[in-house]
């Protein structure tokens, strides 16, 4: 079992929100997988710009990192999304990840991965990150087990506390993927908006044939 951390703070060792997912990673390893932490900050992930030849032949025309990233993401069994607060967002590094992800949401290629949320801040705006971590993954066909959060303002005591409880969730993603775990109103979701999106795949056969080939193969859509 491959479990991938994320990390995406400009900040590299000395950010806040490494201690978790190190945390994380260690209590993933200790369950039993193998883990790798990648910092997506240190990466040359150039901007997407919505030529469209990952729908119409399923590769990218950008020649930098990303590729090679997506490779990892693919392969891997979980996803540990971590990223500190930046103005009410994720980093600008992660967000450009994410908006590279067309093909992985327009053809739901983690579907029967898990993922878990990592994130800290200056202030107690937590959930709404996580959120945005835990809805990209379930966007994509994925699993989010949910996630840890912790407000810096609240001093060590509460920084170790959110390092343990972040190791604890490292340990609880590889029981969810060895017990392939359920959510039903995960898998409600990704149904209701696999009914919507059928619709604009169809609409766009000529010019997304890439994903039109890949809905068909998957029994999503009908000729």
């Amino acid at each position: 079992m491959k479990i991938v951390g994320i990390s995406s703070s400009p900040r590299g060792k000395n950010s806040n929100t490494l201690k978790l997912l190190d945390a994380a990673l260690e209590g993933a390893s200790e369950a039993g997988a193998e883990v790798e932490s990648i910092n997506v900050a240190k990466l040359d992930i150039k901007y997407c710009i919505a030529c469209d030849k990952c729908h119409k032949k399923g590769e990218c025309s950008i020649n930098d990192d990303f590729p090679a990233l997506l490779e990892k993401l693919l392969a891997a069994d979980g996803i540990i999304w971590s990223s500190p607060n930046y103005i009410t967002n994720v980093t600008a590094q992660l967000k450009t990840v994410f908006d590279r992800c067309p093909l992985v949401i327009h053809e739901q290629l983690f579907e029967g991965k898990y993922s878990m949320s990592l994130t800290t801040a200056g202030g107690d705006e937590l959930d709404f990150i996580l959120d945005i971590m835990n809805n990209f993954m379930i966007q994509c066909g994925g699993k989010s087990i949910g996630g840890v959060g912790c407000s810096m303002y609240l001093g060590p005591e509460a920084v170790e506390a959110a390092i343990e409880k972040s190791r604890g969730i490292g340990k609880d993603l590889v029981e969810a993927i060895k017990e392939k775990r359920q959510y039903s109103e995960q898998e409600a979701r990704q149904q209701a908006w696999k009914e919507g999106f059928k619709h604009s795949v169809l609409a766009n056969k000529e010019r997304w044939a890439h994903n039109c080939d890949y809905w068909m193969e998957k029994g999503w859509i009908k000729e």
